[in-house]
């Protein structure tokens, strides 16, 4: 593979995540000379990815469809495995159920159609999955049932996937740059024709802008999402301050999606900013808290305020941590009994997790600085009082264990919270990603307001607007990156070569 000098490149790829990734991996696939640009230095890089636990979201049509794609095909417990299907006809129905009454978008369904074809896709570059037994089963008659949709994860988690794209990439002939930021587009004539950065400019024949949202700019979420949102932590990488954005609606890209939607998560009251850089990666997500559907969620007055039990988490997580932020003080408590311990996640008995545990509920409730306890233990009794008792509890499906005459309702999985010892989870809200960003075409290049395209320009993965709205099925990021960036990538290599 030639390129004419050190500073020009057929394509540069502007981020280092998994649709940055993609991006670089498709346009390599398809002949072209890439350079990858990353404003972190090497212990931070990757984005977003880094800090996920890899988990994809994608049609399937059953067990064989799975199997190929496994790190381990050999492993004792698939014979005993139920992971179902997932049909496009579902993926369809989990991302109007977070619309809000819009249709499905052009980005959405595209997503669903290419899904399958991402993650084999994706397969072919030496990523490798395992199923997801402790987030999304529960062994049921002796056999592990999977539900929600959402079967498989990368091998160790993003981390895992981040470091293997990255070895794909270099294999295959990229190259990388680390602790450079792209600081703006070099335009001639109309087209960009390259990036300028403190390490001086890479002119290319493509600019791929893979660099993520607006969530780690506090300003930028206050101007967009609303006020209060500049104390919410930063689930990620401290880096995405909306920088490609900013670049590319200067040059007059057309803003597209949902400004006001994000990616909220409940997490620890008391993490660390960014999960805690001194951890390391596969760590970092440990802060965030979802297993609220297995209790309940307070807030200060000592109320509830979501319906813990609406649905599977993996269709609920990515919208409480916004709930959370629209309570007093941006905090509430998670409150469990003893009958469910052993099914809360391993995140709960993280090291770094902070709780308190009490014998009796009175107990617990004393040790909750700035809660209403007198509310606390009514709205408690109320629901304890509530609790159908007659219906199964049944972790594995939305078993209709609810309750009754209560005005907000818990629609599932509802047991009293009676049995001690008790401990209670402080968390607030933790934004991952903005769903706001630019419109693209078929082939990734960014569209102006008028419907044509910015010649040279791409873009992929957070950048990319319209793919989500109020909220998101677990799992749809991740492959959002992949459709998005590998059609970027392809797209570029024959912008450059066209």
């Amino acid at each position: 593979m030639q390129r004419p000098g050190d500073d020009h490149w057929d394509v540069v790829v502007v981020g280092s995540g998994n649709a940055a990734m993609s991006a670089g991996l498709a346009a390599l696939e398809r002949g072209a000379s890439v350079l990858m640009i990353e404003k972190a230095e090497q212990d931070l890089a990757g984005g977003n990815t880094a800090y996920t636990a890899g988990a994809m979201r994608f049609v399937y049509e059953g067990n064989d469809d799975l199997i190929p794609l496994l790190v381990d095909p050999e492993d004792p417990r698939l014979p005993r495995t139920d992971f179902g299907a997932y049909t496009a006809q579902k993926f369809e129905e989990d991302l109007l159920g977070f619309n809000d009454g819009r249709p499905l978008s052009r980005e959405q369904r595209i997503l669903i159609d290419e899904s399958g074809a991402a993650l084999r896709w994706l397969a072919t570059q030496g990523v490798k999955f395992e199923p997801i037994y402790s987030r999304q089963s529960f062994e049921k008659d002796g056999r592990f049932v999977f539900w929600g949709g959402l079967t498989l994860a990368t091998h160790d988690e993003g981390f895992g996937l981040a470091r293997t794209e990255l070895e794909a990439f270099t294999k295959a002939g990229g190259e990388i740059r680390y602790g450079c930021p792209a600081t703006g587009l070099i335009v001639e004539d109309g087209r960009v024709v390259g990036v300028e950065t403190p390490k001086g400019a890479f002119r290319a024949a493509s600019v791929v802008l893979a660099c993520g949202g607006f969530e780690s700019n506090a300003a930028l979420r206050t101007r967009f999402i609303g006020a209060g949102w500049d104390k919410a932590r930063v689930r990620g990488t401290p880096h995405n301050q909306g920088d490609g954005l900013e670049m590319a609606l200067a040059l007059g890209a057309k803003a597209h999606g949902f400004y006001g939607g994000c990616h909220a998560t409940p997490m620890d009251l008391h993490m660390p900013e960014y999960g805690n850089l001194d951890l390391p990666h596969g760590e970092r997500k440990h802060y965030r808290k979802i297993c609220y559907f297995l209790g309940l969620m307070l807030n200060a007055n000592g109320e509830r305020f979501v319906d813990e039990g609406k649905n599977f988490r993996n269709y609920t997580y990515a919208q409480f941590g916004r709930s959370i932020m629209e309570q007093p003080g941006h905090v509430a408590w998670q409150i469990f009994d003893a009958k469910v311990d052993h099914l809360l996640y391993s995140e709960y008995r993280f090291h770094d997790a902070h709780f308190v545990e009490a014998d009796t509920l009175d107990g617990l409730l004393d040790k909750l600085d700035g809660i209403d306890r007198d509310a606390a233990r009514q709205t408690i009794a109320a629901f304890n009082a509530a609790v159908d008792e007659n219906v199964p509890f049944d972790p594995t499906v939305k078993d209709g264990r609810g309750t009754k005459g209560l005005p907000l309702p818990k629609s599932n999985w509802a047991q009293k919270i009676e049995t001690g010892p008790f401990k209670a989870y402080p968390v607030t809200g933790g934004i991952t990603f903005t769903y706001g960003g630019v419109e693209v075409g078929d082939d990734g290049g960014v569209k102006r307001e008028d419907g044509t395209t910015i010649p040279g320009l791409y873009a992929c993965g957070e950048m990319v607007g319209g793919v989500f709205f109020n909220g998101y099925p677990g799992g749809s990021g991740l492959t959002s990156g992949v459709v998005f960036g590998r059609r970027a990538g392809y797209g570029a290599a024959a912008g450059a070569k066209g």
